[in-house]
């Protein structure tokens, strides 16, 4: 576990005599009070699926366990087989991970996270990819909704103003088509529903019948949550995007793909059932003497 800290979203500078910073007040807005929150009570489970990201996974995972959180670490390797396999294995021995599966063969993106939400037991769950193009600093900018009780799920949006790399202008028009096709059947208005920074309670997320095996899962999970009648906050995020040649492999075979799993999420059963939130969450119950 990584050590807390009383501001998980600070990593050193000025001490408390300094002028707040307002991106820690409230819910970033410079009017509201400082919150309080039960930072040191939380645990955020980290799903994270791998398909043949020797480049990048064990950076990746070295910067996440950085994060000033207590942190439950669950990696799927779906399947890779560039010796992604061999280096998980030891980083686990390392301590960098917490629960490694492996799936003999490559199920998809959707396959390797319903394995993750699976074992996690975190008060939250988060998903991280693999490679490099989301920065696992900002989990505590997206947990302080939950945290605070306004959120049952925030999402990452690329499209809100945060900094990002310029790049793949049809491959940004699919996302925004698709996030609005998404919006008029979910009755939401996301601006980035394919973004991969999705931040759920934990016992909500294990509650969505999910099916989903490749990048259908990003559609379907925003559809069951909307069905669930989750509250669902939307912050700015900062992206640093890969290009084909970097090694993306998302294409445009995946956005029909996500196109049939809107309308078969929002329109065929299993829905998910309404979702009523415990009175007092986990991390806000008093602690066994």
């Amino acid at each position: 576990m990584v050590s807390q800290t009383d501001d998980p979203g600070s990593h050193g500078g000025p001490g408390p005599e300094a002028e707040p910073d307002p991106l820690r007040q409230g819910l970033f807005l410079p009017g509201l009070p400082q919150e309080k929150l039960p930072w040191d009570r939380v645990t955020l489970s980290v799903v994270i699926p791998a398909f043949n990201e020797l480049q990048t996974a064990e950076t990746l995972l070295r910067r996440v366990r950085e994060v000033p959180l207590s942190m439950e670490v669950i990696v799927v390797d779906d399947g890779s087989t560039d010796g992604t396999r061999d280096l998980l294995q030891r980083l686990e021995e390392e301590g960098l991970i917490d629960v490694l599966v492996f799936h003999e063969v490559n199920k998809g993106k959707g396959a390797a996270l319903q394995t993750g939400f699976q074992k996690a037991t975190g008060d939250v769950t988060v998903v991280q990819d693999a490679d490099l193009e989301y920065d696992p600093f900002e989990f505590p900018l997206l947990l302080r909704p939950i945290l605070s009780g306004r959120a049952d799920a925030v999402y990452g949006s690329r499209f809100l103003g945060g900094p990002h790399r310029v790049l793949l202008f049809w491959h940004s028009v699919g996302n925004t088509f698709l996030t609005l096709l998404s919006n008029m059947f979910t009755d939401l208005n996301l601006t980035d529903m394919e973004t991969c920074y999705k931040m759920v309670r934990t016992d909500l997320l294990q509650s969505l019948p999910l099916s989903a095996r490749r990048f259908g899962i990003e559609p379907e999970l925003t559809a069951r949550l909307a069905q669930a009648h989750a509250r669902i906050y939307e912050l700015p995020i900062s992206y640093h995007g890969r290009s084909y040649a970097d090694g993306k492999k998302i294409s445009w075979k995946d956005g029909f793909a996500a196109l049939w799993y809107i309308l078969r999420s929002n329109l065929l059963p299993p829905k998910a059932k309404v979702w009523t939130p415990p009175v007092v969450p986990s991390w806000r119950e008093d602690p066994q003497p």
